[in-house]
């Protein structure tokens, strides 16, 4: 099945291109095969892209994708409070069907709103995969591990069940993500590091997320948090750490030439009073990528929407614009996020023999010169005109090209939030 996107403004993030240009794109199945000048070749399907945007789908490093039953219930709550005695209490009532619908609805989202990939922490797992396996959306997957609570190492065997039964899904990989340091022991942590070290996958974890946290680390270790990540074995692991909100300066050189990466969640930490991480520090040492967290918190799945507030809050917080550029954002939530991942020999630019995974945003409401600032802060989601993942059109028009009942999800939704007592 040959797919040919013709006439588009194409940005590839393919760093041996320019920022943008018009090109044809060729797909072949699930990969592209020809990115060029003006194709005049064979199609099954032809996509006029003519005065819009062709660009690689967004990446979400770091969400809870059964949170969407949570949306708006941050408000005025820290972040202890806000798990403590709002989520957790309520997601120890939450079955599989629960997070199925929950998990879709986010899914959904995302297809709407121009994210193709998402790294995903949670629990119920079963009903998250089944909903990620009927959007056909990509995502890295893990079963949250903590043992604080006791069940740790039954929290172990239920994510080495998932992994052993779906590893081999063409959309679907997997990390190791214990919770954070203040749900997991020592011990535990070690035991996590070791089994992602022994599958080869990432290790996915929140870390320092706000003051509280980073204190507690200090009291527990009598260390900084980033020499608790060496005492626990976590360097020789590929890392994703969620949030990083507050690193100290003088261990920023101990993660250099790592594979670590920070994911930003600028608009959850705001909500929760976290504050503010300094990106433009962290980007000198570390990959920096971008997450919603999940919506109880990020509000949204929109990952547009949350790349303008990074962009405003780096030049806000140092008192000048030229510290952060819109192109880096974009990275951010592209290449950066595949390069997190692990994946960016497959996704995150649009490249010969990677993955069809793209998205078409048609911004011709607000027509400007400024391409890449345009389109970082003045996306919507009524401006995501097209979604294609692993070469499948998932949404094309605007129109959801999946089997599934959205208001039937929407019923289901309002019937858990009642039933739960949201």
């Amino acid at each position: 099945m040959i797919k040919v996107i013709k006439n588009g403004t194409v940005i590839t993030m393919d760093k041996n291109k320019k920022q943008y240009e018009n090109l044809d794109i060729v797909i072949k199945d699930d990969l592209i095969i020809e990115v060029s000048d003006n194709y005049n070749g064979f199609y099954d399907e032809l996509i006029d892209a003519s005065n819009k945007i062709v660009m690689p789908g967004l990446i979400n490093c770091h969400t809870h994708l059964g949170m969407s039953i949570f949306r708006a219930t941050n408000d005025n709550l820290t972040l202890n409070d806000w798990l403590n005695n709002k989520i957790w209490p309520i997601e120890n009532n939450m079955n599989d069907e629960d997070v199925y619908y929950s998990t879709l609805l986010s899914c959904i989202e995302m297809i709407r709103t121009g994210t193709t990939t998402s790294n995903d922490m949670y629990f119920n797992s079963e009903g998250s995969i089944k909903a990620i396996i009927e959007t056909k959306v990509r995502s890295l997957f893990s079963r949250c591990l903590m043992d604080k609570d006791s069940n740790g190492d039954k929290r172990i065997e239920e994510f080495l069940e998932l992994y052993n039964k779906y590893n081999n899904n063409k959309l679907i990989k997997f990390t190791v993500s214990p919770h954070s340091f203040y749900t997991c022991s020592k011990d535990y942590l070690k035991k996590c590091s070791d089994l992602a070290f022994d599958l080869n996958i990432p290790l996915h974890i929140h870390f320092s997320e706000n003051i509280d946290e980073v204190n507690k680390i200090n009291l527990d270790y009598n260390l900084d948090p980033v020499d608790v990540l060496e005492e626990v074995g976590f360097f020789k692991n590929k890392l994703i750490l969620a949030h990083s909100t507050f690193i100290n300066e003088q261990k920023l050189d101990k993660l250099k030439d790592k594979e670590i990466s920070f994911i930003h969640n600028p608009i959850s930490n705001l909500n929760l009073g976290c504050g503010i991480a300094d990106i433009v520090k962290y980007k000198k040492y570390v990959n920096i990528a971008l997450g919603t967290d999940g919506v109880g918190s990020g509000n949204n799945m929109n990952l547009f929407y949350h790349m303008s507030v990074v962009d405003l809050l780096q030049k806000g917080i140092y008192k000048d614009p030229t510290v952060f550029s819109s192109f880096e954002v974009l990275k951010m939530a592209t290449i950066n996020g595949a390069k997190a991942l692990g994946i960016e020999n497959i996704t995150g630019s649009i490249e010969v023999g990677k993955k069809a995974d793209m998205i078409i945003v048609d911004l011709n409401d607000y027509p400007t010169p400024d391409l890449i600032t345009n389109l970082v802060h003045n996306t919507e989601s009524s401006n995501i005109d097209c979604t294609i993942i692993n070469g499948e059109i998932l949404m094309k028009n605007h129109k959801l090209c999946l089997d599934i009942n959205e208001k039937e999800v929407l019923k289901k939704i309002d019937e858990i939030n009642k039933r739960l007592n949201i």
